[in-house]
């Protein structure tokens, strides 16, 4: 293919990106200087880093993102090491990407069944002699659903890595009198790395920003950046604060990438 042919094909993809990926953030810079009179201020920002609540949303957005990835690591990685060594593969991957089809609205209120106080589990609990437990609205079921919903995001990419691997290394190492934690721990795991850096970023960043889940499954008591930003643009009208926000966001998720981005690939591209 000549580099005439490239440019030609690529400038749909470059019209795609530049009105629906770049466009759409400069607008939100943009935004983010004007307060809700419609005048032009730097006080949007000045707010945000001197308010203490602003501040904390911050910290607990971070916070949520970082246990959800953190629990869908834990459940990803054995999966897909189990997922890799079966004889059906294509079938449990289908099954795992199945619910990623199914809207997410729909599995939240899914959800909303299994936990209410007469739902199934509280019926389930009742029968166990346990009687009924407040399990929606609470930090464990808005991490529990978000996990279970990112968890695709995650196991995904650990699955591909784990595949491109090489055996004759695993073979190698059981040779050379490694232990299976040791092959795993020593081998498999740092070979496998840019799959976990490729689930971190699916998984984390979009966590960073979740406002459905947070009304619906963790009720008022989940307060993030993300529902903030719902906050500002549908009920307060500050769509200057909420812009804010949203290039916090941004800059957030654009920092998050950089520092989990393979530098080792980078390197040798560059050569």
């Amino acid at each position: 293919m000549t580099k005439n042919s490239r440019a030609f094909y690529s400038v749909p993809y470059m019209l795609w990106l530049g009105l629906f990926v770049l466009a759409p953030m400069l607008l939100i810079l943009y935004q983010s200087f004007f307060d809700i009179t419609g005048a032009f201020t730097f006080a949007n920002y000045a707010t945000y880093f001197s308010s203490g609540n602003y501040l904390r949303m911050t910290l607990n957005s971070f916070l949520y993102a970082f246990t959800i990835t953190l629990v869908t690591f834990l459940i990803s990685y054995p999966t897909a090491l189990f997922l890799s060594r079966t004889k059906h593969k294509q079938l449990w991957l289908s099954l795992i990407i199945l619910p990623t089809w199914i809207n997410l609205l729909l599995k939240a209120y899914a959800f909303i069944g299994l936990f209410s106080q007469s739902g199934t589990v509280n019926q389930f609990l009742s029968f166990m002699g346990i009687g009924p437990q407040q399990i929606l609205f609470t930090d464990f079921s808005f991490i529990f659903v978000a996990a279970y919903i990112e968890l695709p995001f995650m196991i995904l990419p650990i699955f591909n890595s784990i595949e491109e691997l090489n055996p004759s290394l695993i073979v190698a190492s059981g040779d050379l009198g490694a232990t299976r934690m040791q092959t795993l721990t020593r081998v498999i795991f740092p070979l496998t790395l840019s799959g976990v850096r490729s689930g971190f970023q699916a998984v984390f960043i979009p966590s960073l920003s979740l406002f459905m889940l947070t009304r619906l499954i963790g009720g008022n008591r989940v307060i993030t950046l993300g529902t903030a930003v719902e906050q500002h643009f549908l009920v307060t009208q500050n769509w200057g604060m909420g812009s804010t926000i949203g290039v916090i966001l941004i800059i957030s998720m654009i920092a998050i990438m950089s520092l989990t981005s393979d530098k080792k690939k980078k390197g040798r591209g560059v050569k």
